[in-house]
């Protein structure tokens, strides 16, 4: 686990600007959170689901006095961009690009100072930040530091839940603050609020302890003969998996013929019984 403040510059990670008199309501009916209530300088995590009510997109959504920004993959921005202007139709909003660039925080220390905005998935996750400077004394680390940081507390990431592949609870978006059940309608809001409803969650993300390093993402996670699940991302030791809750319980599991275990942190034990 880090012990020192540590910063890192996400260049995986892009910013889109929305503003105009229609920006809230727009945002508010597509995405999995509630974007009428944000506030200027408050963070929310959410998610762009297909109509089918998978994952397409992930994002942060920061509100700012003129409208917001979206924290999104890099990588699929302009896919976003697109999709967003399809959605516009006649409501009063401005979609672009946007310059800011974002970093995190993570590890030990005190709070850091202006453009700083605690992770609203979990606390111990630190900070996320937009054009910020870096805290005096801390620590310059890579994206793989923080990608192993999350996972050595049992968060996902996008490399897991991939895009038009998952369902946003087997990924734990309900579990991480990612889905607001009260708000209404959104795109993809009738398969999720069904899977929640009736409680038919049979997959869960969990990460995974071995030797050695990481089995490939896809291989076989068994319970005896069973397939209990497959491997996503990971490093030596420790890898996210999706796995079968009800084949899981007290097995014996196998990946290429080697033992694994699996980790249930405490914010997802917690979490479950809420």
């Amino acid at each position: 686990m880090v012990q020192t403040l540590s910063y890192v510059p996400l260049a995986s990670r892009a910013v889109i600007a929305l503003g105009g008199a229609d920006w809230r309501d727009f945002l508010h009916n597509l995405i999995s959170q509630n974007v009428e209530t944000l506030a200027a300088g408050e963070i929310r995590f959410g998610a762009l689901l297909t109509p089918q009510g998978k994952v397409l997109y992930d994002l942060f959504v920061i509100g700012r006095e003129d409208g917001c920004w979206l924290d999104v993959a890099a990588e699929h921005r302009d896919a976003i961009l697109q999709r967003l202007m399809i959605y516009r139709l006649r409501a009063k909003v401005t979609i672009a690009a946007d310059e800011a660039e974002v970093a995190v925080l993570f590890g030990d220390g005190a709070a850091p100072g202006e453009g700083w905005l605690a992770d609203p998935r979990l606390p111990q996750l630190g900070w996320r930040g937009y054009g910020a400077v870096a805290p005096q004394g801390a620590a310059m680390g890579g994206e793989a530091d923080y990608a192993a940081f999350a996972r050595s507390l049992g968060v996902p990431g996008p490399a897991d839940w991939g895009t038009e592949q998952t369902y946003p609870i087997e990924a734990n978006f309900d579990l991480l603050n990612g889905i607001d059940f009260k708000k209404g309608c959104f795109v993809g809001q009738e398969t999720t609020s069904r899977m929640k409803r009736r409680g038919t969650v049979k997959t869960r993300f969990l990460p995974i302890r071995f030797e050695g390093v990481a089995p490939a993402p896809g291989a076989e996670v068994l319970a005896g003969e069973l397939r209990a699940g497959q491997m996503l991302s990971g490093a030596d030791g420790l890898a996210m998996a999706s796995l079968r809750l009800d084949r899981i319980e007290g097995a014996d599991l196998s990946v290429d013929g080697r033992p694994v275990r699996v980790v249930r942190p405490d914010w997802f034990e917690r979490a479950l019984t809420q």
